[in-house]
């Protein structure tokens, strides 16, 4: 019994490392997930306004590639109020960073933040993996 349990053993060793050896990080581009809570004062066609006006830092900011956005739509409801996500889309981490500093970015926080009640940032470097 020993001796075919131990084969099995080294087999599922050896899949698990090359499962491991298989996931790498992809080089370059960083993504940025947001997620907002708008206050219920704000009016909805002021929230539309703001979302179009988010969308333009992506011709307005070189570092940035690419700006998708969507708006709840699980039946699960575990969203704890937030309603839209954004998926934003960087060069590398430097990208970020001047986005961060970049005018137009610094002006779109200065008028969206007084209408956000939450908000979640999560900044990652995505991932492929190879079976």
């Amino acid at each position: 019994m020993e001796e075919v349990s131990q084969p099995k053993e080294k087999a599922m060793e050896e899949a698990s490392r090359s499962k491991e050896k298989t996931m790498e990080e992809v080089k370059g581009f960083v993504r940025r997930v947001l997620l907002f809570k708008f206050k219920a004062e704000t009016a909805p066609d002021h929230v539309k306004q703001l979302i179009k006006d988010y969308s333009n830092l992506v011709n307005l900011i070189e570092s940035l590639k690419t700006w998708h956005m969507g708006k709840d739509a699980s039946i699960e409801n575990l969203h704890e109020g937030f309603t839209h996500v954004f998926e934003l889309t960087f060069e590398d981490a430097e990208g970020i960073a001047a986005y961060m500093v970049h005018p137009a970015h610094l002006e779109f926080h200065e008028r969206i933040s007084p209408h956000l009640e939450k908000i979640v940032v999560i900044d990652y470097k995505p991932t492929s993996f190879h079976t």
